[in-house]
């Protein structure tokens, strides 16, 4: 676990409220609409995309706000289905996932773990950033998890 201070990012997203149990049906089909707008609008990612959790518990029927972000540079030329903002700058613990995202809260708990263990708080804010994804073979995913802290 590393501490970082993440500045704001300037991102194409799609906003949601969900539950993790409903999760699913946005894996994939988001990020291809993302990356098509993005394109269209002649905008260009800038990093890999981004989860943002806002109030998710890990609990399974908890409704949440999920935001699904493409990091981009430049600015939206023409209204489209997905929305533009700066995700807000945040300290957060930082560590990387290794394999399929079913085995994430793993990740979590032991982060969580630390964090209270190093006298900090939890935020109500994380983000998953998708370094690699391999739908076919899952357990080569790389995810980097932010979990903010106060």
């Amino acid at each position: 676990m590393v501490i970082k201070s993440i500045p704001a990012i300037p991102v194409l997203f799609f906003t949601t409220r969900t539950t993790l149990k409903d999760i699913a049906k946005y894996v994939g089909t988001v990020a291809k609409q993302l990356y098509a707008v993005a394109a269209k609008q002649e905008l260009l990612p800038t990093g890999p995309l981004q989860w943002v959790y806002w109030g998710a518990d890990g609990k399974p029927d908890t409704v949440f706000t999920l935001e699904i972000a493409l990091p981009i540079d430049g600015l939206p030329k023409e209204e489209s289905l997905f929305l533009y903002k700066e995700l807000p700058p945040f300290e957060c613990a930082i560590t990387l996932h290794h394999g399929a995202w079913e085995h994430l809260y793993e990740t979590y708990d032991r982060v969580i773990g630390d964090i209270y263990a190093n006298g900090k708080q939890l935020s109500g804010f994380c983000r998953e950033k998708y370094i690699y994804m391999d739908f076919n073979h899952p357990a080569n995913n790389l995810t980097e998890v932010q979990i903010g802290i106060k």
